[in-house]
């Protein structure tokens, strides 16, 4: 795919920076009308939890109505500290962000991570520790094959988003957003993984679909550039979206919301067996798998079923 005037980056710094604590543009229901549970959000959807559903409705229940624990992967937590690294990198001067200081970050920055999540730690033992904060270095090092951080200051990095769009409450955390001198946003997202076959970048680019659909009724601009960088692999994967897939985007998320918020009413969320199901964390209350779910909770405190879909 080519690339838009967008890239390479000629961008402008317009304030936000990393990890903003309030959500940006965000539209907030009456506190009136949506009632928190203590020390939890309403419930919202997220491209994650989006993906949870279609892969497998009770996978979904699991993780969202349930909340019950899994255990992290190497790989998620290498993905973290990844992110992180870059993050700060973006808040600092131009002229600091390179190869060896943002790779020179990876011990510090684990260090505080580990210390938040002490269960991490007992993930490793000393040497499969130092292998695997050299595996992120790597990663690190790639992002730099692929953009150069010294030619442009991002709008915002880990910048959380939240919109009610017809009754769907959406809510998510964006790798990163550039915005040119002319205006054009581009939506960033890093990888720690290797770019998928052809087949399935359709399946990989829902995410920044998602972002993209949040930012456009936020902003009322539809982003010109969603770029995924994979840095498994060194690779790229660009895409431009128009504004009728969007809106066909937005009418898929609004069915897609319509069936989650029946489910959490009935409680009815049936399992889908797939080549997935091996990473599962929750086979073992699978009735695929000759388990049975604990009894269902209930609808979530605040939670309020969207307007139907015209």
């Amino acid at each position: 795919m080519s690339e838009p005037p967008l890239d390479p980056p000629a961008v402008s710094q317009l304030g936000a920076h990393p990890r903003q604590p309030e959500a940006v543009g965000s539209v907030s229901p009456s506190p009136s009308v949506y009632a928190e549970q203590p020390a939890r959000r309403r419930i919202a959807l997220s491209p994650s939890r989006a993906g949870d559903f279609k892969q497998c409705p009770l996978l979904y229940r699991f993780r969202t109505i349930d909340r019950l624990p899994e255990p992290p992967s190497l790989a998620a937590v290498r993905g973290t500290l990844v992110h992180a690294v870059l993050e700060q990198m973006f808040g600092k001067p131009r002229q600091h962000r390179n190869p060896q200081m943002a790779t020179a970050d990876i011990a510090p920055t684990w260090e505080r991570l580990s210390a938040e999540n002490t269960h991490w730690l007992q993930m490793f033992d000393q040497q499969d520790l130092g292998e695997w904060l050299d595996s992120a270095r790597a990663l690190v090092e790639t992002y730099f094959t692929l953009e150069d951080p010294t030619r442009f200051d991002p709008e915002s990095a880990e910048m959380l988003l939240e919109i009610e769009i017809s009754g769907v409450p959406l809510r998510g955390y964006v790798d990163r957003i550039d915005v040119a001198p002319t205006g054009q946003v581009r939506i960033v997202d890093y990888k720690t993984g290797s770019a998928p076959r052809e087949a399935y970048e359709n399946k990989a680019i829902y995410q920044l679909k998602f972002y993209a659909l949040m930012l456009w009724r936020l902003r009322g601009t539809l982003p010109t550039q969603l770029k995924l960088l994979y840095l498994g692999n060194a690779q790229p994967l660009i895409y431009s979206p128009d504004e009728s897939e969007m809106v066909a985007f937005e009418q898929g998320i609004r069915a897609l919301w319509a069936a989650i918020s029946s489910a959490i009413v009935t409680g009815d969320f049936q399992p889908r067996k797939s080549g997935l199901c091996p990473w599962c964390s929750h086979q073992s209350l699978c009735p695929e798998f000759g388990g049975t779910p604990p009894p269902y909770p209930g609808p979530p405190l605040g939670f309020l079923e969207p307007t139907a879909c015209p």
